[in-house]
C-alpha cells in the first residue's frame, strides 16, 4: 500500500498539490489524469524519490521494487538486447559474482549463484528480452546494433523494455505510447493487463487506458481524486459530477445536442450496418462523456472548406515509394466526404503514402486525377520539428494571411489555447504539445476541403485530443488519417484500409476486428487450420458442372420467397427507423426546453427534475431502437447476400 497525507508539492513557486492526500492498494491498474504542467511527472518523480514533498508525508513499504521508465536515453554502444537486460539490475549482479566467483575457482559460491539465478529465472533472461523487443517492434536484424544507432523514438522504446525487464511491485510508466505505432499499442496493452504488480500510468492515449487500469487518479484543483473504473467511467462520473453545478449544465446539454445530432447524421449516411454498429456505440459513449470536458480550455471546429468536389481525388494502379516502390498497384477514390484511416504496421508505407497524396513525393507510376478545386491540409507526423522555431504565432499566421486582423487571430487561436502574450512569443519557448496544436491550427484556417493527418495526437493531451476528435466529427471535407490513437480512428473515419506487404486493400471491420486480424495478418493460421493446404482458397474453385441450370420461371419463384421470406425483417426495420425518428423529436423538444436559462431558476426545480427524466427515458429508449435497428440491418444485409 501507498499513502499520501496533507502532501504539498511544489515546482519552483508554483503550487501543484496541496493538503492531498491519498491510498494506492496493492495491485492496483491507476491512471493518472490532469492536464498539462498539473503535476503528474512530479509526482512520479516522488514516488520515486527523485524529488520530495514539500510538506505532508508519503508512505510506501521498505521492500517495494519500483521501475519506472526512463524518457531519455544517451547513445552508446551497448547493444540493444544487452541494454534491455540491463533493466534486470538482480540478474547483472548476480552475473558479475558469477564471473568472479569463477575467475576464482570458488565452487561453493558458484553453485549458490546458480541456485540464485535459478530462483529470478536468470536463465531465460536472453528470450525474455527479445520477446520485449520484438513486441515493442525491434526486427530481429537490430537487436545486436548498438544504441547510438537508434533514434530518439526507438530509443523511448527501448527504456520502455527495459522498465518491462525490471523485476517490479510498483511499475511508472509515462506516456509510453507515444512512439508506439498502433501493433506496439495492442501488444503492450496485453503484456500491462497481465503485469501482476501495482500500475501507476500516465497517458494520453484514452482506448489505452480504457483497456489496462482500473481506477483514475485526476489532478484537480491543486488535489488529487481518485476514481474507481477505466478512464471512460471516470468520465462519466466526473460528468455527473458537474452536471449538478447549474452553471454548467445549459452549456453542457447543448454539447450533447451537438454530437446527437452527429449521430443521427451518421445514422442515415451509414451503408454498412456492421461498421456503423461500432461507430454509433462509440459516438453513443462520447455523447454520455461530453460534460466531463465541459471545462476544458480548447474549442474549435473547422471551417467548411470554399470549394469541393464529389470526386476529389482518383489514384489507380500507382506504385509509391522512392527508388524502389513501398506499395505497388495501389487505387484509391477520394470523394468529397471520404473518411478514411490507414492501418498496418511501422514502415509499411502509411507515411510514405499521405506525403505522396501531399505531392510531396512524387507517384513513380499509376493514373492520378485530382479535382481542380482539390484543397490539401497535410499534418505530417514530425511537423513540428521543422517550423520556423523564431516565428511567433501571430507571425505565422499573418504570413498565411497577410490582410488578417490581429483580433480574429487571438480570438481564433484562443481556440487551441493560446491567449493573452503567448501569441506574440517565438515558438521555440513552445512544448512539443504546443507545437502540435499551432500546427493543427494553421492547417484549419487554411480551410481543407482533404485533410491528410499523420499521427496528429503525437505531443497532446487528453482534452486537446477531445476537442480534435470533436472537431473531426464535424469535418465536412474528406479525411485520410493514421493514427496510433483508436478512439480518434473510431470517432473520426467511416471506413479503413491495410497497408500491409506492398499492398493497400479495403479492410471490412472495425478496430477490434484488426487487433484480431493482427494475430494472423496473413491468414497462415486459418489456411493451416482449413484442413486443406493443397487448395489455396476453396471458395475460389469453379461449382461442379453437374450442377443443374435453374430456367427463369423457378429463379422468379426463389426471388418470390425470398423476398416473402425477409418481408418481416424489412416491416421491422420500418417500424423501428419511424419510432427512432419519433422518439428523436420528442428529444429535441425536451432539450429545447432544457435550453431556456429560466429552468434553472429555483421556482423550476420541479420541472427541471421532470424534464431530466424524461430526457433519460427518452434517450435510454433511442439508444436501445437504433440498436435494434442496426442488428436488424446487419441480418437484412448478411441474408441478402
Amino acid at each position: 500500500m501507498i499513502s499520501l497525507n496533507n502532501a504539498r508539492l511544489m515546482r519552483g513557486e508554483h503550487v501543484l498539490l496541496e493538503s492531498s492526500s491519498l491510498t494506492i492498494h496493492k495491485g492496483q491498474k491507476t491512471g493518472i489524469i490532469g492536464r498539462n504542467g498539473s503535476g503528474k511527472s512530479s509526482l512520479f518523480a516522488c514516488l520515486t524519490g527523485q524529488v520530495a514533498l514539500d510538506a505532508g508525508d508519503l508512505q510506501m513499504p521498505e521492500s517495494l521494487r519500483c521501475a519506472w521508465m526512463k524518457q531519455e536515453t544517451a547513445g552508446s554502444e551497448r547493444s540493444a538486447l544487452n541494454y534491455v537486460i540491463d533493466g534486470d539490475e538482480r540478474y547483472r549482479k548476480i552475473e558479475a559474482q558469477l564471473q568472479k566467483a569463477e575467475d576464482d575457482h570458488d565452487g561453493h559460491a558458484i553453485a549458490v549463484l546458480h541456485a540464485e539465478l535459478d530462483k529470478i529465472d536468470g536463465y531465460s533472461v536472453t528470450v525474455r528480452a527479445e520477446q520485449l523487443l520484438a513486441g515493442l517492434g525491434f526486427s530481429t536484424d537490430s537487436f545486436a546494433n548498438p544504441v547510438s544507432a537508434f533514434s530518439g523514438g526507438w530509443r523511448v522504446r527501448l527504456n520502455l523494455a527495459a522498465a518491462l525487464m525490471a523485476p517490479s511491485d510498483l511499475l511508472l510508466l509515462d506516456e509510453p505510447t507515444n512512439h508506439l505505432d498502433l501493433e506496439a499499442t495492442i501488444w503492450l496493452e496485453q503484456w500491462l493487463i497481465r503485469y501482476p504488480g501495482t500500475l501507476l500510468l500516465i497517458s494520453h492515449d484514452r482506448s489505452f487506458l480504457d483497456k489496462v487500469i482500473d481506477h483514475v487518479i485526476s489532478f484537480e484543483y491543486k488535489n488529487l481524486f481518485m476514481y474507481r473504473g477505466n478512464f471512460t467511467s471516470y468520465e462519466i462520473q466526473r460528468a455527473e459530477r458537474m452536471a449538478q453545478q447549474q452553471a454548467a449544465l445549459e452549456k453542457q446539454q447543448r454539447r450533447k445536442a451537438e454530437i446527437e445530432d452527429f449521430v443521427r447524421r451518421f445514422r442515415a449516411k451509414a451503408s454498412k450496418a456492421r461498421q456503423a454498429q461500432s461507430r454509433l456505440k462509440e459516438l453513443q459513449r462520447m455523447q454520455d462523456i461530453a460534460p466531463a470536458h465541459i471545462d476544458s480550455p480548447f474549442r474549435f471546429e473547422f471551417f467548411t472548406p470554399e470549394k469541393s468536389a464529389d470526386d476529389l481525388l482518383s489514384i489507380k494502379k500507382a506504385e509509391i515509394g522512392f527508388k524502389e516502390p513501398l506499395l505497388k498497384n495501389a487505387s484509391l477514390k477520394l470523394h468529397g466526404d471520404s473518411r478514411v484511416g490507414l492501418l498496418g504496421f511501422n514502415g509499411a508505407g502509411k507515411s510514405t503514402l499521405l506525403k505522396t497524396i501531399a505531392g510531396e513525393l512524387e507517384f513513380l507510376s499509376g493514373d492520378v486525377v485530382s479535382s481542380k478545386h482539390l484543397k490539401i491540409g497535410y499534418f505530417a507526423q514530425h511537423q513540428v520539428d521543422v517550423m520556423d522555431m523564431k516565428a511567433s504565432p501571430m507571425l505565422m499566421m499573418q504570413r498565411l494571411d497577410p490582410n488578417v486582423r490581429e483580433q480574429e487571430v487571438r480570438n481564433f487561436l484562443g481556440g487551441f489555447d493560446f491567449r493573452g502574450d503567448r501569441i506574440a512569443e517565438p515558438i521555440h519557448n513552445f512544448s512539443g504539445g504546443e507545437k502540435s496544436r499551432l500546427a493543427l491550427a494553421l492547417i484549419v484556417w487554411q480551410k481543407p476541403n482533404l485533410l491528410l493527418l499523420d499521427e496528429p495526437t503525437n505531443h497532446l493531451d487528453l482534452e486537446m485530443r477531445h476537442a480534435l476528435t470533436v472537431a473531426l466529427q464535424g469535418f465536412e471535407g474528406a479525411m485520410v488519417l493514421v493514427s496510433h490513437d483508436r478512439h480518434l480512428m473510431a470517432n473520426a473515419v467511416d471506413e479503413f484500409y491495410t497497408v500491409h506487404r506492398g499492398a493497400l486493400t479495403e479492410f471490412d471491420g472495425d478496430l477490434d476486428d484488426y487487433a484480431r486480424w493482427l494475430q494472423d495478418p496473413d491468414g497462415t493460421k486459418a489456411a493451416l487450420s482449413s484442413g486443406n493446404r493443397d487448395n489455396k482458397d476453396s471458395r475460389s474453385q469453379k461449382p461442379p458442372a453437374a450442377i443443374a441450370v435453374i430456367d427463369k420461371k423457378d429463379q422468379r419463384k426463389l426471388a418470390a420467397a425470398a423476398r416473402e421470406q425477409l418481408a418481416p425483417l424489412r416491416r421491422e426495420i420500418r417500424t423501428l427507423e419511424q419510432k427512432i425518428e419519433k422518439l428523436s423529436k420528442e428529444l429535441a423538444g425536451i432539450e429545447e426546453k432544457l435550453g431556456d436559462a429560466t429552468i434553472y431558476e429555483e421556482p423550476r426545480r420541479n420541472e427541471l427534475t421532470e424534464l431530466l427524466r424524461q430526457q433519460g427515458y427518452c434517450k435510454a429508449e433511442l439508444g436501445q431502437a437504433e440498436e435494434s435497428w442496426l442488428e436488424k440491418s446487419t441480418e437484412l444485409e448478411e441474408l441478402s447476400e
